[in-house]
């Protein structure tokens, strides 16, 4: 089968196009031919390696001392039950699913295995490939976020980096809990954004919003470039602020911030339940929630896709289009093209 191999860590020049072996599943595991999956700024900093320094050591272990292994990286996908290992009850061949590919990764491939517990079927006939491909990273944490948030109608709440694929999530999902939304983002994404549902919009690149006297009952911070202290004096009495994308120190001073405070700093991590990802997938189906989704990129192009999310381009989520390989392929060959 065609994947992306990464070489090495560090620029997206080490991301190859290369034939390898198709897996073949073991007992409780389904394999999936791939049809979409997305590159997000997670993927970029797995491959760059920029990892907080509380995970640096096991992740290194899990992925690869020297070098990934066995590579291939991509956090979620959506596609087709091919086959089945021995004692799976839940799918059945032909069956459209999407999910995570936790640790383990993958998702850059034509096919990949994966545990039947983390798979989750949709109806392809009310939702893309594509937008059930977004469901795992940005539709799973921006839920996650709004609701740990405990976010009330009438309340302000600020989303930082909100036109990302956490962000157009966590909008969304807060708009329909009655919120007032200001958002944080460059301008281009301005449209965007307030078709999400937007209230406010602040371009980060011409105002620092702290210094604006504004407060907030709810700060969603998808970013975590932010000063610490400068976020929480942007916070009403009893406010929440919920570290998104936490490093070690911000999670020790919002630990003491809780416990001594009237604030609460919230940095839990998102559980993929198998209800959460039912949830929001009947949310798309009936036409509660729109993934926003900016482009594709074919398998070949990843590399490319890995450029344009780390230039800070992207509005919602970047595609990888794995089922174009089986369109284009002419001769057993397939061509290399340029992003879409």
């Amino acid at each position: 089968m065609k994947a992306i191999v990464c070489s090495r860590y560090g620029s997206p020049d080490f991301l190859h196009f290369e034939e390898v072996p198709k897996p073949v599943p073991r007992a409780r595991q389904v394999l999936v031919k791939v049809v979409a999956a997305t590159v997000t700024a997670g993927d970029c900093e797995i491959r760059r390696f920029n990892i907080p320094v509380l995970f640096w050591l096991p992740l290194r272990i899990m992925l690869g001392i020297t070098r990934p292994k066995p590579g291939i990286f991509g956090q979620e996908f959506a596609g087709q039950v091919e086959a089945m290992g021995e004692g799976v009850t839940r799918c059945k061949v032909g069956d459209a699913v999407f999910g995570p590919t936790t640790i383990r990764l993958g998702a850059h491939a034509q096919y990949i295995c994966i545990s039947e517990n983390y798979l989750t079927k949709f109806n392809s006939g009310k939702m893309e490939f594509k937008e059930a491909a977004t469901i795992p990273t940005g539709g799973i944490n921006g839920l996650h976020f709004v609701v740990k948030a405990k976010i009330k109608h009438g309340e302000a709440v600020l989303v930082i980096g909100a036109g990302g694929s956490i962000g157009t999530y966590a909008i969304q999902i807060a708009k329909s809990h009655g919120a007032e939304i200001t958002c944080i983002d460059s301008g281009d994404k301005f449209g965007m954004l307030r078709k999400l549902g937007a209230d406010h919009v602040i371009d980060y690149k011409k105002t620092d919003f702290t210094k604006s006297g504004i407060k907030y009952d709810v700060i969603i911070d998808v970013v975590g470039k932010n000063s610490f202290s400068r976020i929480i004096k942007c916070l009403r009495p009893h406010g929440r602020y919920v570290m998104g994308n936490p490093s070690f120190a911000g999670m020790l001073r919002g630990l003491g911030t809780s416990m001594f405070g009237d604030k609460k700093v919230i940095f839990e991590f998102a559980d993929y339940k198998q209800e959460i990802l039912t949830s929001l997938k009947t949310m798309i189906e009936e036409g509660k929630l729109k993934p926003v989704i900016d482009r594709s990129f074919p398998l070949e192009d990843v590399a490319a896709a890995h450029r344009y999310v780390e230039a800070g381009l992207k509005c919602g989520n970047v595609i990888i289009d794995v089922n174009q390989i089986d369109q284009t392929t002419i001769g057993g060959r397939v061509p290399m093209t340029n992003q879409a």
